[in-house]
């Protein structure tokens, strides 16, 4: 059976892969940093890795994406999207009744990952302002704190799976900012998923550094794809971090290695002096809600 890592428990990351993946077919593996996520497949420890990369109102994990680029040679093997509900979560005292201003009122502190903390602003300011806030490696580590430390004061931003695995009240569910809120997942690992849920689509992400003495290089770039009317979903710059000024593009392309266009459009790209850099070419899964 193959091994994936991830942070976890009690976090969006397991959650989202173990709806798109299933909880039976892989063998999955937590930790509690997201370096150590990545080195696990690095080193063979597991096969892959689940990394979140983008959210619809953050937008790119920098932190991620430029791991992916600078420091690894680990391929981009399938990609989903999840909803991302943030629920309050606290110890129960035996006088809470979930969902209520009062509720809120005793708490003191709140322990969540950062990111989680960033897409609940509107919440904390009108009902939690006098909380202290702390930021934590993971929503799973802050919901363990919060069963750890056994004070009802104490609560946690988390998914409610991580309420329900550590035996914390919901105090109130939905909390973050914007109920539209998605984030982006992407598998990574040196070989092929094989699973037998069948993909939404298709998509091929890919590295570019223009050449320095090249006029105009950007646009000769995007009209080699235009042309072609291969459509580019994300275009992206990110600092080379060997000169000042000097940038890579990060691009995602809704199409196939396996077109006749695309390996074409690189090789035009590539022939006015580019540096193309290939990050996978895999397949992508849309959430679909289950209906009762």
């Amino acid at each position: 059976m193959k091994r994936i890592s991830l942070l976890g428990p009690g976090t969006f990351t397991e959650e989202s892969a173990h709806y798109f993946l299933g909880e039976e077919s892989f063998e999955y593996v937590n930790y509690k940093l997201i370096p150590d996520v990545f080195q696990s497949t690095v080193d063979g420890t597991t096969d892959f890795s689940v990394i979140p990369i983008e959210n619809t109102f953050e937008g790119s994990v920098n932190l991620h994406v430029d791991t992916l680029v600078h420091e690894l040679d680990l391929p981009i093997q399938a990609e989903w999207v999840f909803p991302i509900s943030i629920s309050l979560l606290r110890l129960a005292d035996g006088t809470a009744s979930s969902g209520t201003s009062e509720d809120c009122k005793q708490i003191r502190k709140i322990y969540s990952h950062g990111v989680t903390l960033a897409q609940c602003q509107k919440f904390l300011r009108e009902y939690l302002p006098h909380v202290e806030l702390e930021a934590v490696g993971s929503n799973g580590e802050a919901a363990r704190l919060v069963k750890e430390l056994g004070d009802p004061a104490i609560a946690a931003l988390a998914p409610a799976t991580a309420g329900a695995l550590y035996g914390l009240m919901t105090v109130v569910s939905g909390i973050q900012d914007h109920q539209d809120n998605f984030t982006r997942f992407v598998l990574i690992g040196p070989e092929k998923l094989k699973t037998e849920r069948p993909a939404d689509g298709c998509k091929t992400t890919i590295l570019i550094t223009l050449p320095e003495d090249y006029p105009g290089a950007l646009h000769q770039v995007l009209s080699a794809f235009a042309w072609r009317r291969i459509n580019l979903s994300k275009i992206e710059s990110r600092p080379t971090k060997k000169k000042l000024g000097t940038y890579f593009f990060y691009i995602d392309i809704q199409a196939s290695m396996d077109s006749v266009l695309l390996p074409a459009a690189l090789q035009e790209i590539e022939a006015i002096g580019c540096q193309v850099r290939l990050l996978g070419c895999y397949p992508t899964y849309a959430y679909v809600p289950q209906t009762k």
